[in-house]
């Protein structure tokens, strides 16, 4: 093989590693978006229950455990 048959398969080699990257990094961009979604929709389920729970807790709030009698009496 002369210089230039091998300056080709080298040339070759790099585009295959080279599309095989980029092939890549569009998954890895893919998986990072959809995690980012499912971030961003769990933050938001947080966020409601939160809401929830700030909402129903003044009633809860003005008991005391020490009032409540345990069940085995």
């Amino acid at each position: 093989m002369d210089a230039e048959g091998i300056m080709e398969s080298r040339l070759t080699e790099i585009e295959i590693k080279l599309a095989l990257t980029e092939d890549l990094v569009d998954t890895l961009n893919l998986t990072v978006h959809r995690q980012q979604e499912q971030i961003d929709a769990l933050q938001r389920q947080i966020r409601q229950l939160y809401q929830q729970m700030q909402s129903a807790t003044p009633a809860a709030e003005a008991r005391d455990l020490r009032d409540e009698i345990p069940p085995h009496y």
